[in-house]
Protein backbone atom coordinates (compact mmCIF):
# COMPACT_ATOMS: atom_id res chain seq x y z
CA UNK A 1 0.00 0.00 0.00
CA UNK A 2 1.28 3.05 -1.19
CA UNK A 3 2.49 5.92 1.24
CA UNK A 4 -0.04 8.48 -0.49
CA UNK A 5 -3.22 5.70 0.17
CA UNK A 6 -1.76 5.48 4.04
CA UNK A 7 -1.67 9.35 4.35
CA UNK A 8 -5.86 9.42 2.76
CA UNK A 9 -6.79 6.51 5.22
CA UNK A 10 -5.25 8.65 7.93
CA UNK A 11 -7.35 11.76 6.75
CA UNK A 12 -10.46 9.63 6.29
CA UNK A 13 -10.18 8.93 9.95
CA UNK A 14 -9.67 12.37 11.33
CA UNK A 15 -12.53 13.19 8.96
CA UNK A 16 -14.66 10.85 10.69
CA UNK A 17 -13.86 11.36 13.59
CA UNK A 18 -14.98 15.13 13.63
CA UNK A 19 -18.05 14.69 11.35
CA UNK A 20 -18.75 11.58 13.67
CA UNK A 21 -17.85 12.67 17.00
CA UNK A 22 -17.36 16.31 17.45
CA UNK A 23 -20.32 17.65 14.94
CA UNK A 24 -22.80 15.05 15.62
CA UNK A 25 -22.81 16.18 19.52
CA UNK A 26 -25.04 19.25 17.89
CA UNK A 27 -27.04 17.68 14.67
CA UNK A 28 -28.38 14.90 17.53
CA UNK A 29 -28.99 17.20 20.62
CA UNK A 30 -31.82 17.93 22.34
CA UNK A 31 -33.49 21.05 23.19
CA UNK A 32 -32.13 22.54 26.46
CA UNK A 33 -33.53 23.10 29.41
CA UNK A 34 -35.77 26.59 29.46
CA UNK A 35 -36.58 28.85 32.21
CA UNK A 36 -39.84 30.35 32.35
CA UNK A 37 -39.03 33.43 33.74
CA UNK A 38 -38.55 36.43 31.50
CA UNK A 39 -35.64 38.49 32.62
CA UNK A 40 -35.33 42.06 31.77
CA UNK A 41 -33.18 42.60 29.04
CA UNK A 42 -31.10 45.31 26.85
CA UNK A 43 -31.36 45.21 23.67
CA UNK A 44 -27.95 46.80 22.27
CA UNK A 45 -27.33 47.42 18.19
CA UNK A 46 -24.16 49.40 17.66
CA UNK A 47 -25.07 51.21 13.95
CA UNK A 48 -22.57 53.16 11.57
CA UNK A 49 -24.38 54.55 8.25
CA UNK A 50 -27.54 52.42 9.18
CA UNK A 51 -29.93 54.57 8.72
CA UNK A 52 -31.77 52.78 5.62
CA UNK A 53 -31.72 49.45 7.79
CA UNK A 54 -32.83 51.10 10.51
CA UNK A 55 -36.00 52.81 8.94
CA UNK A 56 -37.00 48.90 7.87
CA UNK A 57 -35.38 46.88 10.51
CA UNK A 58 -36.03 48.69 14.01
CA UNK A 59 -39.97 48.56 14.50
CA UNK A 60 -40.07 44.58 13.84
CA UNK A 61 -37.96 44.44 16.87
CA UNK A 62 -39.57 46.81 18.84
CA UNK A 63 -42.76 44.83 18.02
CA UNK A 64 -41.62 41.73 20.01
CA UNK A 65 -43.23 39.99 21.91
CA UNK A 66 -42.09 40.27 25.29
CA UNK A 67 -43.11 42.50 28.39
CA UNK A 68 -39.89 44.01 29.46
CA UNK A 69 -36.88 45.45 27.12
CA UNK A 70 -35.06 48.52 26.23
CA UNK A 71 -33.35 49.30 23.13
CA UNK A 72 -29.87 51.22 23.33
CA UNK A 73 -29.00 52.41 20.01
CA UNK A 74 -24.90 53.84 19.22
CA UNK A 75 -24.35 55.91 16.35
CA UNK A 76 -20.70 55.20 15.45
CA UNK A 77 -19.20 58.37 13.92
CA UNK A 78 -21.93 57.81 10.85
CA UNK A 79 -21.78 60.13 8.22
CA UNK A 80 -25.47 59.81 6.91
CA UNK A 81 -28.61 59.82 8.77
CA UNK A 82 -28.56 57.23 11.20
CA UNK A 83 -28.68 59.70 14.40
CA UNK A 84 -31.50 62.03 12.79
CA UNK A 85 -33.10 58.72 12.19
CA UNK A 86 -32.68 57.38 15.59
CA UNK A 87 -33.77 60.79 16.84
CA UNK A 88 -37.77 60.41 15.31
CA UNK A 89 -37.83 56.45 17.09
CA UNK A 90 -37.03 57.78 20.42
CA UNK A 91 -39.81 60.44 19.99
CA UNK A 92 -42.19 57.31 19.57
CA UNK A 93 -40.32 55.34 22.07
CA UNK A 94 -39.92 55.63 25.96
CA UNK A 95 -38.13 52.12 25.84
CA UNK A 96 -35.47 53.36 23.53
CA UNK A 97 -31.88 54.98 23.95
CA UNK A 98 -29.76 56.50 21.76
CA UNK A 99 -25.63 57.32 21.77
CA UNK A 100 -23.51 59.15 19.71
CA UNK A 101 -20.49 58.74 18.77
CA UNK A 102 -19.25 61.91 16.22
CA UNK A 103 -16.94 61.15 13.39
CA UNK A 104 -13.87 62.80 14.06
CA UNK A 105 -9.94 63.47 12.85
CA UNK A 106 -8.95 60.48 15.18
CA UNK A 107 -12.16 58.50 15.14
CA UNK A 108 -13.62 56.85 12.48
CA UNK A 109 -15.53 53.84 13.93
CA UNK A 110 -14.57 51.24 16.08
CA UNK A 111 -17.53 48.97 17.07
CA UNK A 112 -16.04 47.77 20.36
CA UNK A 113 -15.75 50.95 21.69
CA UNK A 114 -20.13 51.35 20.48
CA UNK A 115 -20.41 48.22 22.13
CA UNK A 116 -18.85 48.97 25.31
CA UNK A 117 -20.44 52.49 25.74
CA UNK A 118 -24.26 50.59 25.04
CA UNK A 119 -23.16 48.52 27.59
CA UNK A 120 -22.22 51.07 30.00
CA UNK A 121 -25.68 53.02 29.49
CA UNK A 122 -27.89 49.13 29.22
CA UNK A 123 -29.79 49.37 32.89
CA UNK A 124 -30.72 45.58 32.78
CA UNK A 125 -28.28 42.65 33.64
CA UNK A 126 -29.03 40.27 30.25
CA UNK A 127 -27.60 41.96 27.32
CA UNK A 128 -29.36 40.85 23.87
CA UNK A 129 -27.20 41.57 20.59
CA UNK A 130 -28.04 42.47 17.46
CA UNK A 131 -27.26 44.39 14.15
CA UNK A 132 -28.97 47.01 12.23
CA UNK A 133 -28.98 44.45 9.08
CA UNK A 134 -30.65 41.63 11.14
CA UNK A 135 -34.11 41.60 11.91
CA UNK A 136 -35.94 38.67 14.20
CA UNK A 137 -36.98 35.03 12.59
CA UNK A 138 -40.04 35.86 14.91
CA UNK A 139 -41.56 37.96 17.99
CA UNK A 140 -40.42 35.63 20.09
CA UNK A 141 -36.55 36.24 19.61
CA UNK A 142 -36.08 37.91 22.71
CA UNK A 143 -38.04 35.03 24.55
CA UNK A 144 -36.44 32.37 23.12
CA UNK A 145 -33.03 33.87 23.52
CA UNK A 146 -33.24 35.40 27.31
CA UNK A 147 -35.05 31.90 27.97
CA UNK A 148 -31.39 30.27 27.93
CA UNK A 149 -29.94 32.47 30.61
CA UNK A 150 -29.55 30.26 34.39
CA UNK A 151 -27.73 31.58 37.34
CA UNK A 152 -25.18 29.48 35.68
CA UNK A 153 -25.66 30.24 32.11
CA UNK A 154 -24.40 33.89 31.27
CA UNK A 155 -23.41 33.37 27.92
CA UNK A 156 -26.15 32.38 25.07
CA UNK A 157 -25.00 31.52 21.30
CA UNK A 158 -27.89 32.29 18.75
CA UNK A 159 -27.89 31.61 14.65
CA UNK A 160 -27.75 34.53 12.19
CA UNK A 161 -29.18 33.26 9.40
CA UNK A 162 -29.48 34.72 5.97
CA UNK A 163 -31.90 35.21 3.59
CA UNK A 164 -32.77 32.80 0.92
CA UNK A 165 -31.97 34.40 -2.83
CA UNK A 166 -31.61 32.56 -5.92
CA UNK A 167 -28.08 31.81 -7.16
CA UNK A 168 -25.23 30.09 -5.96
CA UNK A 169 -23.35 32.63 -4.04
CA UNK A 170 -26.75 33.13 -1.94
CA UNK A 171 -26.15 29.15 -1.32
CA UNK A 172 -22.49 29.36 -0.77
CA UNK A 173 -22.98 32.40 1.90
CA UNK A 174 -26.01 30.12 3.49
CA UNK A 175 -23.46 27.24 3.63
CA UNK A 176 -20.80 28.68 4.92
CA UNK A 177 -22.86 30.42 7.58
CA UNK A 178 -24.42 26.84 8.46
CA UNK A 179 -21.29 24.94 8.44
CA UNK A 180 -19.70 27.93 11.09
CA UNK A 181 -22.49 27.05 13.36
CA UNK A 182 -22.21 23.43 13.34
CA UNK A 183 -18.98 23.85 14.54
CA UNK A 184 -19.42 26.18 16.94
CA UNK A 185 -22.70 25.38 18.57
CA UNK A 186 -20.83 21.68 18.63
CA UNK A 187 -17.98 23.01 20.14
CA UNK A 188 -19.87 24.75 22.94
CA UNK A 189 -21.94 21.33 23.48
CA UNK A 190 -18.53 19.31 24.06
CA UNK A 191 -17.64 22.30 26.99
CA UNK A 192 -15.17 23.89 24.45
CA UNK A 193 -17.26 27.36 23.09
CA UNK A 194 -14.99 29.44 20.33
CA UNK A 195 -17.48 31.84 19.08
CA UNK A 196 -20.21 33.30 18.33
CA UNK A 197 -21.69 35.98 15.85
CA UNK A 198 -22.53 39.37 17.13
CA UNK A 199 -26.03 39.39 15.28
CA UNK A 200 -27.35 37.09 17.47
CA UNK A 201 -25.86 36.40 20.71
CA UNK A 202 -26.49 37.30 24.12
CA UNK A 203 -24.42 37.73 27.75
CA UNK A 204 -25.06 39.10 31.44
CA UNK A 205 -23.10 42.54 32.27
CA UNK A 206 -21.68 41.03 34.96
CA UNK A 207 -20.15 38.57 33.32
CA UNK A 208 -18.63 41.53 30.64
CA UNK A 209 -17.52 43.87 33.37
CA UNK A 210 -15.91 40.98 35.34
CA UNK A 211 -13.76 39.65 32.37
CA UNK A 212 -12.81 43.52 31.87
CA UNK A 213 -15.11 43.32 28.17
CA UNK A 214 -12.51 43.73 25.23
CA UNK A 215 -9.38 44.62 27.03
CA UNK A 216 -7.61 41.65 26.21
CA UNK A 217 -7.87 42.26 22.40
CA UNK A 218 -8.89 46.06 22.25
CA UNK A 219 -6.21 46.56 19.53
CA UNK A 220 -7.39 43.82 17.52
CA UNK A 221 -10.24 45.75 14.98
CA UNK A 222 -12.89 42.96 15.48
CA UNK A 223 -14.18 40.14 17.35
CA UNK A 224 -16.70 41.84 19.63
CA UNK A 225 -18.14 38.22 19.07
CA UNK A 226 -15.75 35.65 18.47
CA UNK A 227 -13.14 36.32 20.38
CA UNK A 228 -15.23 37.75 23.48
CA UNK A 229 -16.97 34.03 23.43
CA UNK A 230 -13.33 32.74 23.30
CA UNK A 231 -12.23 34.55 25.73
CA UNK A 232 -14.93 34.00 28.58
CA UNK A 233 -17.01 31.22 26.96
CA UNK A 234 -16.73 27.71 29.77
CA UNK A 235 -18.25 24.47 29.43
CA UNK A 236 -21.04 25.69 32.94
CA UNK A 237 -21.57 28.96 31.57
CA UNK A 238 -22.48 28.80 27.93
CA UNK A 239 -25.64 27.63 26.51
CA UNK A 240 -26.67 27.84 22.75
CA UNK A 241 -30.19 28.45 21.25
CA UNK A 242 -31.24 26.69 17.78
CA UNK A 243 -35.26 26.96 18.00
CA UNK A 244 -36.12 28.94 14.65
CA UNK A 245 -38.02 31.07 16.54
CA UNK A 246 -34.62 32.50 18.16
CA UNK A 247 -33.07 33.04 14.59
CA UNK A 248 -32.18 36.59 13.34
CA UNK A 249 -32.29 36.75 9.55
CA UNK A 250 -29.90 39.43 7.50
CA UNK A 251 -29.63 40.44 3.81
CA UNK A 252 -26.70 38.49 2.54
CA UNK A 253 -23.77 40.07 0.08
CA UNK A 254 -24.81 39.94 -3.44
CA UNK A 255 -21.43 40.18 -5.01
CA UNK A 256 -18.44 37.65 -4.15
CA UNK A 257 -15.83 40.30 -4.24
CA UNK A 258 -18.23 42.34 -0.93
CA UNK A 259 -17.99 38.29 0.57
CA UNK A 260 -14.96 37.97 0.60
CA UNK A 261 -13.75 41.10 1.66
CA UNK A 262 -16.33 40.31 4.76
CA UNK A 263 -14.68 36.96 5.29
CA UNK A 264 -11.25 38.50 5.32
CA UNK A 265 -12.13 40.53 8.32
CA UNK A 266 -13.79 37.76 10.23
CA UNK A 267 -10.82 35.24 9.71
CA UNK A 268 -8.43 37.92 11.22
CA UNK A 269 -9.12 36.96 14.84
CA UNK A 270 -8.87 33.39 14.37
CA UNK A 271 -5.17 34.02 15.21
CA UNK A 272 -5.64 35.23 18.95
CA UNK A 273 -7.94 32.15 19.71
CA UNK A 274 -6.67 29.98 22.65
CA UNK A 275 -4.32 27.24 21.59
CA UNK A 276 -6.61 24.47 21.71
CA UNK A 277 -9.06 25.65 19.09
CA UNK A 278 -6.65 27.28 17.22
CA UNK A 279 -5.45 23.62 16.87
CA UNK A 280 -8.56 21.47 16.58
CA UNK A 281 -9.81 23.89 13.88
CA UNK A 282 -6.13 23.72 11.92
CA UNK A 283 -6.41 19.88 12.26
CA UNK A 284 -9.99 19.59 10.63
CA UNK A 285 -9.11 22.62 7.79
CA UNK A 286 -6.01 20.82 6.89
CA UNK A 287 -7.81 17.33 6.68
CA UNK A 288 -10.71 18.60 4.32
CA UNK A 289 -7.91 20.11 2.76
CA UNK A 290 -5.89 17.02 1.82
CA UNK A 291 -9.32 15.02 1.78
CA UNK A 292 -10.27 16.99 -1.49
CA UNK A 293 -6.59 17.02 -2.47
CA UNK A 294 -5.87 13.43 -2.34
CA UNK A 295 -8.95 11.92 -3.64
CA UNK A 296 -8.22 14.15 -6.85
CA UNK A 297 -4.59 13.12 -7.02
CA UNK A 298 -5.27 8.85 -6.29
CA UNK A 299 -7.91 8.68 -8.48
CA UNK A 300 -5.93 10.61 -11.58
CA UNK A 301 -2.88 8.33 -10.69
CA UNK A 302 -5.03 5.26 -10.42
CA UNK A 303 -3.81 4.21 -7.22
CA UNK A 304 -5.58 1.46 -5.47
CA UNK A 305 -8.98 2.94 -6.89
CA UNK A 306 -11.66 0.77 -5.27
CA UNK A 307 -10.09 1.69 -1.92
CA UNK A 308 -9.99 5.05 -2.38
CA UNK A 309 -13.83 5.03 -4.11
CA UNK A 310 -15.00 3.10 -0.17
CA UNK A 311 -13.33 5.67 1.75
CA UNK A 312 -14.58 8.75 0.04
CA UNK A 313 -18.00 6.89 0.34
CA UNK A 314 -17.64 6.19 3.68
CA UNK A 315 -16.65 9.45 4.51
CA UNK A 316 -19.54 11.08 2.73
CA UNK A 317 -21.92 8.16 4.33
CA UNK A 318 -20.95 9.86 8.22
CA UNK A 319 -20.91 13.87 6.93
CA UNK A 320 -24.28 13.13 6.08
CA UNK A 321 -25.44 11.15 8.93
CA UNK A 322 -24.00 14.66 10.99
CA UNK A 323 -24.85 16.75 8.26
CA UNK A 324 -28.81 16.29 7.62
CA UNK A 325 -30.35 16.98 11.17
CA UNK A 326 -27.77 20.21 11.81
CA UNK A 327 -29.23 21.36 8.91
CA UNK A 328 -32.52 20.73 9.33
CA UNK A 329 -32.45 22.23 13.03
CA UNK A 330 -31.62 25.21 11.66
CA UNK A 331 -33.57 25.34 8.56
CA UNK A 332 -31.28 25.09 5.82
CA UNK A 333 -31.94 21.78 4.65
CA UNK A 334 -32.42 23.04 1.20
CA UNK A 335 -28.54 22.82 0.59
CA UNK A 336 -27.93 19.00 1.41
CA UNK A 337 -28.04 18.01 -1.53
CA UNK A 338 -25.56 20.70 -2.82
CA UNK A 339 -23.08 20.45 0.44
CA UNK A 340 -20.23 18.48 -1.23
CA UNK A 341 -19.90 21.38 -4.14
CA UNK A 342 -20.21 23.77 -2.02
CA UNK A 343 -17.66 22.36 0.51
CA UNK A 344 -15.00 22.03 -2.41
CA UNK A 345 -15.76 25.70 -3.11
CA UNK A 346 -15.58 26.66 0.46
CA UNK A 347 -12.49 25.58 0.99
CA UNK A 348 -11.31 26.78 -1.81
CA UNK A 349 -11.93 30.59 -1.25
CA UNK A 350 -11.02 29.93 2.14
CA UNK A 351 -7.29 29.56 1.82
CA UNK A 352 -7.67 32.50 -1.31
CA UNK A 353 -8.53 34.15 2.34
CA UNK A 354 -5.77 33.07 4.12
CA UNK A 355 -3.12 33.82 1.71
CA UNK A 356 -4.46 37.27 1.02
CA UNK A 357 -4.91 37.81 4.53
CA UNK A 358 -0.72 36.78 4.96
CA UNK A 359 0.20 39.68 2.73
CA UNK A 360 -2.67 42.66 3.51
CA UNK A 361 -4.85 42.45 6.43
CA UNK A 362 -8.45 44.01 6.21
CA UNK A 363 -8.75 47.38 8.24
CA UNK A 364 -12.54 48.09 8.48
CA UNK A 365 -14.97 46.28 10.51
Amino acid sequence: MSFLVCLFILVIVVQISYYGLLFSQFSFAKEETKSNEKPFVSILIACRNEAKNLQKNLPIILDSDYPNFEIILVDDASSDDTFSCMQDFQKENKNLKIIQIPKTATYNGNKKNAITQAIAQAEHEHLLFTDADCIPQSNSWISEMAAHFTTNKQLVLGYGAYKKNRGWLNKLIRFETLFTAWQYFSYAKVGKPYMGVGRNIAYTKSLFEKEKGFESHQTIRSGDDDLFVNQVGTKDNTAFCWQSESFTVSEPKTSLSAWLKQKRRHITTANSYKSIHQLLLGVFYISQLLFMGLAFVLLILNYEVKTVLILIVLRYIIYFISFIPASKKLKENDLVLWAPFLELFLIVLQMRIFITNLWEKPKEW
